[in-house]
């Protein structure tokens, strides 16, 4: 590339790179343990409550679509979690409903039922920090493709996995599962995140 040539990058390019950036430094400042956070600036001597796992950002499990035919994050694409086996599941599986974002994310659940029941709340409340719970997740890949004039082969793609840990942020045995899927009309290939 010539030294004295300039790219500039577009501002919708220049709005990814700074989201971007804000989220890789988010990662980088927050501790990895807790009780060593460095002391904030907010002159409050009160201390806060810890936060209540059902009001995080993002819950313990997230996912996140690539639209492979257009190279692009599949955006408005209705997607189930299921819980399909753990410690006391009832009979009827414990269902949550979302649909991704502009960047092709799922960062939370919604309760399929009345219930107040959440990812974190039924995470948090496994007997012990090894505990093992069986997940679905389900996205609407036909409709969804249809919706966009395109044929698919799937009617729906769903990815089932293990999740072992308790699910309490900052305690031992928490892990963040994020299932990625590269998506296209004809083929899709999904692995564990990070």
């Amino acid at each position: 590339m010539d030294p004295g040539s300039e790219v500039t990058p577009s501002s919708g390019q220049l709005g990814k790179i700074t989201d971007r950036l804000s989220l890789y430094r988010n990662q980088l400042l927050q501790p990895s343990n807790p009780s060593a956070a460095p002391p904030s600036n907010n002159h409050n001597t009160t201390s806060s409550p810890k936060p209540n796992p059902a009001a995080m950002s993002r819950d313990p499990i997230t996912c996140h679509v690539l639209n492979t035919l257009t190279g692009t994050p599949a955006a408005n694409l209705p997607v189930t979690l299921t819980l399909l086996s753990g410690p006391s599941t009832s009979q009827d599986p414990i269902s949550f409903r979302a649909t991704t974002d502009a960047d092709g994310r799922v960062k939370t659940w919604e309760a399929t039922t009345t219930s107040s029941t959440s990812v974190p709340t039924i995470l948090s409340g496994l007997p012990a920090a090894d505990s093992k719970t069986n997940w679905a997740v389900r996205f609407e890949v036909g409709p969804w493709y249809e919706a966009q004039g395109v044929e698919s082969f799937w009617p729906e793609v769903e990815v089932k996995f293990t999740v072992k840990g308790r699910g309490r942020e900052g305690e031992d045995g928490w892990r963040h599962y994020h299932v990625p899927v590269l998506l296209g009309p004809w083929n899709y290939s999904t692995y564990r995140g990070s």
